[in-house]
């Protein structure tokens, strides 16, 4: 029988707004919620900044749920990446292969059109425990 799932909530983190957990850890693995371009300190939301910019603001919230639950960057399985336009995919992946660098996680590109709050970019992620 496994284990019952353990929500994760950095403590760097807001509370989410929603009706969901920024992370889950069941058995060996950590699914990662949606992680959009916030400033976890402040709630300011960076909308009206470069997608580079929101980019690194989603990969640092991310990594801090990944941190937080247990699991690190290089253990990243899969990543699915929404981006509001995907003339805009050669700025995140630039952002997206600084951040994992040699690591190279299975990934979905999703264009979306409109995401909340006018964001451009939105990351979750599946990653083993470490």
């Amino acid at each position: 029988m496994s284990d019952a799932p353990r929500v994760i909530q950095p403590d760097e983190a807001r509370p989410p707004a929603g009706h969901y957990s920024h992370g889950i850890v069941h058995n060996d693995l950590l699914f990662v919620a949606g992680q959009l371009p916030i400033d976890p300190a402040t709630g300011r939301r960076l909308t009206g900044e470069p997608v580079d910019v929101q980019a690194r603001q989603a990969l640092a919230n991310l990594d801090a749920v990944l941190r937080a639950g247990g699991s690190r960057r290089h253990l990243v399985l899969k990543t699915t990446v929404f981006v509001r336009d995907i003339e805009l995919w050669d700025a995140v992946n630039a952002v997206y292969a600084e951040f994992f660098g040699a690591h190279r996680p299975a990934r979905s590109i999703v264009p979306t059109g409109p995401l909340h709050f006018g964001l451009l970019v939105e990351i979750e992620a599946v990653a083993a425990l470490a």
